[in-house]
């Protein structure tokens, strides 16, 4: 996205070909942006801040919901319209958390429920600052608003109730925007020209974490993953497998371009519950299934607090790894935005559903390798939203 509103021609070395990315790069072909492939290489000629073009037609989001949301907040200030359309489940999830503050700064949108839901037109407007307050802590909300206030006249800031991803942030300081970070309030000042840039994307920790847990919960397993993002936003899920008594080390560290990458190694364990709070949780948003994998293997109780954003995802996914992880054998329960599992150190193979849910699907693979019998996982097409390759990696290791 950022490549695509520099000036000049950007090269991003070790992008990940899923579902989401090539959602995110028809779109900006569709807006006029010349991108080209090369295996895992992208050379992207930016158009500048004013020279993306009005679509011929809807765009595409299928079921990307960083796409949409962060598309919204750049399409807001350009000098056209366009129409952003959705898959079934997409269309289903919220989108006034981040129109809402579009709003204040100026941009128009038509669609259902006061733009709620899919699909969306954005009536591209001229921008003014504004300084905004989110109920929740969303990466995906805080970036729409920054990418946005690129096209703002003045500075706007957003702050949270907790520091979520700061992805955007940084890379908006590599492509050379006038950007700053005070605590949980980040700033960004209009009418600032990007300029292109090289990068390389470090491994993806939401990907690796599905084999963190698959070598804490298997005996005898030990695995290092090489180059993976450890953006202390993200490594939430490295804590809370600590607490529970996991054997994880970060070696070989060393600052990326924007991002601190290192080498993740980890040996299986005696895992125990333990009490994850809610200020845990936008740290480790996306590696929850996974963490209550980990959780249904431990002795005792794990509690996590404050986890109802999970509800609004590809599907609910509290409900969707309670059903499973309930015919698995473990004790799963929920209160409110809480989960409480009581987990017995061992799992019954079954036939799990993924609810069409990327991250459901490959949680329920990893819980089945250590379950007793043979599991099934219906309807894994959906993987290849975040991580095509995720069958053929895991294949490899199981030797």
């Amino acid at each position: 996205m950022l490549a695509s509103l520099a000036n000049g021609t950007s090269v991003i070395k070790n992008i990940l070909q899923s579902d989401d990315t090539l959602t995110t790069m028809e779109a900006f072909r569709a807006l006029g942006v010349d991108i080209a492939e090369n295996f895992n290489e992208l050379t992207i000629t930016g158009q500048g801040l004013y020279g993306l073009k009005e679509p011929e037609g809807p765009l595409y989001m299928r079921n990307s919901g960083t796409s949409m949301r962060l598309l919204l907040g750049i399409l807001a200030g350009q000098a056209f319209c366009a129409t952003l359309t959705a898959d079934e489940s997409l269309s289903n999830r919220p989108m006034k958390r981040v129109t809402e503050p579009l709003s204040l700064m100026g941009a128009e949108f038509e669609g259902e429920d006061n733009a709620n839901y899919a699909p969306i037109t954005v009536i591209g407007k001229k921008l003014k600052a504004i300084t905004y307050m989110s109920k929740i802590p969303s990466a995906q909300v805080k970036s729409a608003i920054l990418l946005a206030g690129l096209y703002a006249n003045g500075t706007t800031s957003v702050s949270e109730p907790d520091r979520s991803r700061d992805h955007t942030e940084r890379m908006l300081k590599v492509f050379g925007a006038n950007v700053s970070v005070q605590g949980l309030r980040a700033c960004v000042t209009g009418g600032t020209n990007l300029k292109a840039a090289n990068i390389e994307i470090p491994g993806d920790i939401s990907s690796a974490a599905f084999f963190i847990v698959g070598a804490s919960i298997l005996d005898g397993s030990s695995i290092i993953l090489k180059s993976v993002g450890v953006n202390p936003t993200r490594t939430g899920i490295i804590d809370i497998l600590e607490m529970m008594g996991a054997k994880i080390s970060i070696k070989n560290l060393h600052a990326g371009i924007s991002e601190p990458i290192g080498d993740i190694t980890v040996a299986s364990s005696k895992l125990h519950g333990v009490r994850v709070e809610s200020n845990l949780i936008p740290r480790c948003i996306d590696e929850l299934p996974a963490i209550m994998v980990a959780a249904a293997y431990a002795e005792g109780i794990t509690v996590i607090h404050g986890a109802g954003e999970l509800k609004v995802k590809e599907t609910d996914r509290i409900s969707s790894m309670g059903a499973n992880l309930r015919n698995m054998g473990a004790k799963f329960e929920v209160k409110g935005d809480d989960i409480i599992i009581e987990g017995t150190g061992s799992l019954n193979g079954i036939t799990a559903m993924s609810f069409s849910d990327h991250r459901t699907a490959m949680s329920m693979v990893i819980a089945g390798l250590a379950a007793k019998g043979e599991t099934t996982v219906d309807d894994t097409d959906c993987i290849a939203k975040s991580y095509p390759d995720f069958l053929k990696d895991l294949n490899s290791l199981l030797i």
